[in-house]
């Protein structure tokens, strides 16, 4: 019903519902190539639909890479396998892709799937072009040594937090901008904006997914830095109880600051782009970074359960990108967002104004801004405007099907 109440959502759920089934319809028929999509609409649907838009070589070097890392990513994440068993497979990971008769299972559900057929993925990334081939075994190599290296070590300081997030996910920026000027549809870009477009996305993630992660089982595994976190609690999960909301929700807000040194440099990147479906592709995952930044921001529902975007802002965000005009004004508004939610007694406010600030003065001197209108609270239109929705898809629905 909050999706109906917002009438430009409804439309923007509704083409993003065909997009998905003309992708369903893209499949390769071949059976590795044709796994190989089916899982990438498994373990990320957003990302599966921001993926098909590359061009067909891209494509393909794009998908095999994620599934790969997500491969790989399993394997740290299982707390179930044993360490001395888990770090060789880490460290050697990037040999194993090249071997479609390697398998080791573990994971759950699409995940344990994924491992289960190994032999699949490995076929279709031995079909990729030698320049893809090296730049995906590269990623992969460091990124494995880097897991393995946090494995045996916490996340102790700001610095052992930034370096984890590279390994896990500025090495993804690294392979992208590699992967891209592979492709010759972008120049180079440089190390430090590809690690920071990862790292924003990362600390966004370990952020949002707080308590998921600290009530895993058999055992949790936590990046939130110590140097952080010990400033609020004594142990890290003392912040999922209610007598510490308002330690809990300080934390939090230092953990959101600590992500936002990275928003500019994202801008950054993201504008150099000269492809416009490499610039959706990694546009659109940041824009939904800074919403999610934005939500979670002084938000004690965090500690409580799934704090995420609304799908009909999400769709809504998928379906309107298509420029820097369109990314200046979201991390703006989102920004503003934030902004306003800021408690001057809180103990990072100073240092959160002017990191949000610092956004807003690069959104607004590209002189690109126009109003989206993002909002991410309860719907305030009359419930009246939700027959007047249900009437545009109905016409939107109409012309589509006449075609």
């Amino acid at each position: 019903m909050g999706a109906l109440s917002r009438p430009e959502e409804v439309v923007a759920l509704v083409k993003l519902r065909v997009a998905a089934g003309q992708i369903k319809r893209q499949i390769p028929p071949e059976e590795h190539w044709a796994f190989c999509y089916d899982m990438l609409q498994k373990v990320s649907r957003s990302f599966a639909l921001v993926i098909q838009q590359l061009g067909p070589e891209l494509r393909n070097a794009v998908c095999i890479f994620y599934l790969v890392l997500r491969a790989l990513d399993t394997v740290e994440d299982d707390t179930s396998v044993a360490n001395d068993v888990k770090l060789p497979i880490l460290v050697d990971f990037y040999q194993h892709i090249y071997n479609p008769n390697w398998r080791f299972s573990c994971g759950t559900n699409h995940y344990k799937v994924l491992m289960d057929n190994f032999r699949l993925l490995s076929t279709a990334f031995l079909e990729l072009g030698q320049g893809y081939q090296k730049a995906i075994e590269e990623i992969t190599r460091r990124m494995g040594a880097g897991m393995a290296k946090f494995i045996c070590q916490e996340v102790e300081t700001v610095e052992d937090y930034n370096e984890y997030c590279h390994y896990v996910a500025g090495l993804v920026g690294y392979g992208l901008s590699r992967l891209f000027h592979a492709a010759g549809t972008e120049d180079l870009a440089s190390d430090e904006l590809s690690n920071s477009m990862g790292l924003f996305l990362q600390k966004t993630n370990i952020i949002r997914d707080y308590l998921e992660d600290i009530n895993e089982i058999p055992k949790c595994r936590m990046f939130w830095p110590r140097e952080i976190w010990s400033k609020y609690a004594d142990k890290l999960e003392d912040l999922k109880y209610k007598e510490n909301s308002e330690k809990a929700v300080q934390c939090l807000n230092d953990m959101v600051t600590n992500a936002l040194i990275h928003a500019e440099d994202c801008l950054q990147y993201m504008s150099a782009l000269k492809d416009n479906t490499n610039f959706r592709f990694c546009a659109i995952p940041q824009i939904m970074a800074i919403g999610t930044c934005a939500i979670c921001y002084n938000n004690v529902n965090v500690f409580r359960g799934v704090v995420k975007m609304r799908r009909g802002l999400t769709a809504r965000i998928i379906d309107e990108t298509k420029s820097m005009s369109d990314v200046y004004s979201a991390f703006y508004e989102f920004s503003s967002l934030i902004e306003s939610k800021i408690d001057d007694h809180d103990p990072s406010s100073a240092l959160t104004r002017k990191r949000v600030e610092a956004i807003k003065k690069t959104c607004k001197s590209s002189g690109l801004l126009k109003r989206r209108g993002y909002d991410l609270e309860k719907s305030r239109y009359r419930h009246m405007l939700i027959i007047l929705a249900l009437l545009l898809v109905a016409i939107f629905l109409g012309v589509l099907y006449a075609k």
